[in-house]
């Protein structure tokens, strides 16, 4: 395989909040949930960090828990109550549904269908993409496919279809 590279600019009134799939360095503390979410926000206001984590399915002393101490599914969340406080324009996730249970995917996708800004993400989870994603881009080591539609609906077109296949593998189906 061949490294790519390239640059990109943010625009002046863009701001971002990223979603690492490999989290573990940002636990490596003692403090608790929500002196940990402090350290990513203005406001010294418990009640409004707590709000957060309410969001998130953390209530009363889970807030209190110690970072290092949690589990996959409670660090993920940690971190989208993180990209919350943020108040960021363009969210970028890697993965978010991993570790999560049901309930908290479920969280996760009625939160995002109500953001306002941007999120771009990565996910092998089929029905997390088909309920997020209006725009999908796929690069391929051919090219790139850019197309404004549902998840369900690219994997049924026939143009991405035959871009796939030359892309993929060099088949040229039809003039597209």
């Amino acid at each position: 395989d061949k490294d790519y590279e390239g640059e990109f600019y943010w625009g002046q009134t863009m701001s971002n909040s990223y979603f690492p799939k490999e989290n573990a360095g940002l636990f490596d503390s003692d403090d608790s949930i929500v002196e940990w979410l402090k350290n990513y926000t203005t406001s010294d206001d418990e009640t409004y960090i707590r709000s957060f984590l309410g969001r998130m399915l953390f209530s009363g002393d889970d807030a209190l828990k110690p970072v290092r101490v949690l589990s996959g599914g409670e660090k993920v969340r940690c971190i989208l109550s993180r990209m919350m406080l943020q108040s960021a324009n363009c969210l970028i996730l890697d993965e978010p549904t991993n570790h999560l249970d049901l309930e908290a995917i479920t969280a996760l996708n009625n939160g995002l269908m109500e953001y306002p800004g941007v999120v771009l993400f990565t996910s092998h989870d089929h029905e997390f993409v088909t309920s997020i994603a209006n725009r999908i881009i796929e690069f391929c080591p051919g090219g790139l496919i850019d197309r404004m539609m549902s998840f369900d609906e690219y994997l049924q077109d026939e143009q991405v279809k035959a871009l796939r296949d030359e892309f993929y593998h060099g088949h040229v189906i039809a003039e597209i």
